[in-house]
């Protein structure tokens, strides 16, 4: 799947937060396939119109931000291209909250991929989180993951010790990764963005295409872990091993 992704090298719009884009292009890069990242409502929709699949992120959300990606949203529902939304610290304020349901409810959004925080406020079910953080509390995750498929019509990823993705009916887990990654800013809005490049695989089923990417990415954070210590050498390795081989990629030798 790799293999065939990098020969397609399919583009992926981003319309993302300004925390995160250097090193989400980069990742995708990396990967083999290739970003751009414009983000103004006058040229969205012809961006968009070039592009494989589209990736929305909320992280640093304007009343600017969020008209162009209405705009791109519906350029790609006219294309027929999956749209991938991250709701960045949705549970954080009402403002964001509020953008999240409107872009669900309005747009068809092929994935939704979130922490544990971000899902329970999408859900409206008890839990303690602060600001972007996945936060604490109880209740069966892969629940209200269905719930929340089932509602928005969409598949549902929450990333956390242990990865979910479901379609409202299967959910298949994934395991791996480590805890440095948790220490990198924009980890897991580059993993949104990956998500989105396997979308485009049109040969596979889309949760597999999505549970295969997980796996894949899980795999590089455990390789980059055991090469470097720390947060800033990590970054830099982890780069390195999505762009590495296959084999090392998809089997973690």
């Amino acid at each position: 799947m790799l293999r065939e992704l990098r020969a397609r090298k399919p583009l992926i719009h981003c319309i993302t937060n300004h925390v995160v884009s250097n090193f989400q292009a980069n990742g995708l890069l990396a990967l083999g396939v290739s970003p751009v990242m414009g983000d103004e409502e006058q040229e969205v929709a012809e961006l968009t119109g070039h592009a494989d699949a589209l990736s929305l992120n909320i992280g640093t959300i304007t009343e600017r931000s969020f008209k162009s990606m209405f705009t791109a949203g519906r350029a790609a529902m006219k294309k027929g291209i999956p749209i991938i939304l991250d709701p960045v610290g949705a549970g954080a304020t009402v403002y964001r909250l509020q953008a999240v349901k409107r872009l669900l409810l309005e747009l068809d959004v092929t994935l939704l991929r979130c922490n544990a925080g971000e899902l329970a406020a999408i859900a409206g079910a008890d839990w303690q989180a602060r600001g972007v953080d996945a936060g604490e509390g109880e209740g069966d995750l892969a629940a209200i993951a269905k719930q929340v498929a089932n509602e928005y019509q969409t598949m549902v990823v929450v990333t956390g010790t242990r990865d979910l993705v479901t379609d409202g009916e299967r959910t298949e887990y994934v395991t791996g990764g480590d805890p440095l990654m948790a220490s990198v800013t924009g980890m897991g809005c580059l993993l949104s963005a990956v998500l989105a490049a396997f979308l485009t695989d049109k040969e596979s089923s889309q949760l597999d295409a999505v549970a295969f990417g997980l796996q894949l990415y899980a795999n590089a954070g455990s390789r980059a872990a055991k090469i470097a210590l720390h947060p800033g050498a990590f970054q830099i390795s982890f780069l390195d091993e999505l762009s590495k081989r296959q084999e090392a990629l998809v089997h973690g030798n």
